[in-house]
């Protein structure tokens, strides 16, 4: 996991937290600093910093990172401790003899051969290297232990979590484990024997021997490489899909309140409704677009032929194309109870297209909208933001695209975290949700 400074909040100011007191380490990235990872306002765990990473890229999005090791709620971190090292071989201290380095058969009594009894290596999990563990978990974070510099400052940040595959453990049955099941594949399915000596080679583990090698190495099979990550249901071999990237909000506030949910919840039939309503306003606000796009648009003289002629008098009329209306796809519609009054905001974001055929040349193509709506007292929808952008009007009106609802200000109220994409890079952006508009906060761009 990584974590992204966004906004640090110092004395009722908000300064972005990548550069802020950056001498050498941005103030959000100290080490020690302690994030509480939140989802819909819900606590989920605790991100620890102990480090920060600068990249050098002049362009790049994010320029700090910080590192550390995240505990999530309900788990706790596994006590280590440290065991004192083996003896080395042929010292021993048990009696009053001084240590002697003997020569013996060591070398080659380590290495089974065939034909001796109760020698032999067996394919289970028990012969599996040491370094086959899963890892330990990582140290315990205590809430309490975070020290920010003063009482006044708030930080927010967005955490980046990867999901990860930890290594497979060694298993004392032969049949289970992954380890297991790879070499079993591997010796062409002829089970070892412990001890009738008839023993099967452990593949992954080196052998030195002297002289030209007297059986040839075992050939490489494609379907026993793809044995780890064969199901047990259908028995396909599945590549480790990598999967996506999951963003989190995260605070660290010495003196705030207690974290707490701005989910809504809808009644039966209400999600959908609401959801339709909303689509209904975005197809508008995009038709508004474009035909304010094709009013401002000079449109290159064509030479007037005579049919055109003839259709301008009158005495030849085309019927008018019908409105093309927008096709949406990549849906997000999200309810929440920001004001925790059981009155809810909803934030919808899609990608529309608009087919060849419409009325004017500039509506076919690909248009990003968010929208943002309350409900009134009469339960009407009321427009508290619109923002309908596409590839070359960046400049105009950024891509908003929804994070996550976090107490910025540490007020008890909900803010809106977006990320914004510009036609100078990319940044993020906190609204805050007015009886009538979206209210900006914070701009890392420096947008107004």
């Amino acid at each position: 996991m990584t974590l992204i400074p966004v906004a640090i909040l110092v004395d009722k100011k908000f300064y972005d937290a990548s550069v802020y007191k950056a001498e050498p380490v941005p103030m959000a990235l100290e080490r020690g600093t302690v994030y509480e990872a939140e989802r819909h306002g819900e606590s989920q765990g605790l991100f620890t910093i102990s480090g920060a990473l600068h990249s050098n890229n002049p362009a790049s999005v994010s320029p700090w990172l910080g590192t550390g090791s995240y505990l999530a709620n309900g788990t706790e971190a596994a006590k280590t401790t440290r065991k004192a090292e083996d003896v080395p071989v042929g010292l021993d201290n048990s009696g009053d003899e001084p240590p002697r380095l003997k020569r013996g058969d060591t070398a080659k009594t380590a290495t089974p051969t065939q034909g001796e009894p109760g020698k032999s290596n067996t394919a289970s999990g028990q012969n599996a290297p040491k370094d086959a563990s899963a890892p330990a978990a990582p140290p315990n974070a205590d809430k309490s232990a975070a020290q920010p510099p003063a009482s006044t400052e708030k930080k927010t940040a967005e955490q980046g979590s990867v999901g990860q595959n930890s290594p497979a453990q060694g298993s004392s049955n032969p049949g289970s484990g992954e380890q297991a099941s790879a070499e079993a594949t591997k010796n062409d399915g002829t089970p070892s024997q412990g001890g009738s000596g008839q023993t099967a080679e452990n593949y992954y583990r080196p052998t030195l021997r002297r002289g030209k090698p007297t059986q040839a190495a075992p050939e490489e099979d494609d379907d026993a490489a793809l044995t780890v990550n064969k199901t047990a249901d259908g028995g396909k071999a599945n590549a480790p899909a990598k999967e996506p990237v999951q963003l989190e909000a995260a605070i660290s506030d010495a003196g705030g309140p207690e974290p707490r949910s701005y989910k809504y919840f809808w009644k039966e039939g209400e999600e959908e409704d609401r959801r339709k309503q909303m689509l209904e306003l975005a197809a508008n606000e995009l038709k508004a677009y474009v035909n304010a796009r094709a009013k401002g648009a000079i449109p290159a003289k064509a030479a007037v032929t005579k049919s055109a002629a003839v259709a301008k008098s009158g005495s030849s009329r085309k019927p008018a194309l019908k409105p093309v209306e927008p096709e949406f796809e990549n849906i997000q519609f999200q309810g929440f109870d920001l004001w925790t009054n059981n009155q809810p905001v909803m934030i919808l974001s899609a990608e529309a297209n608009l087919p060849s055929g419409s009325s004017t040349a500039l509506a076919a193509g690909k248009y990003n909208i968010t929208l943002a709506a309350r409900t009134d007292i009469y339960g009407n929808l009321r427009k508290l933001y619109s923002g309908v952008t596409d590839k070359f009007h960046l400049d105009v009106t950024p891509r908003l695209e929804l994070i996550d609802v976090v107490d910025a200000d540490g007020d008890g109220r909900g803010e809106l975290l977006f990320r914004e994409t510009s036609d100078v890079g990319s940044g993020y952006v906190i609204y805050r949700a007015t009886g009538d508009t979206l209210w900006k906060m914070f701009d890392s761009l420096g947008g107004g």
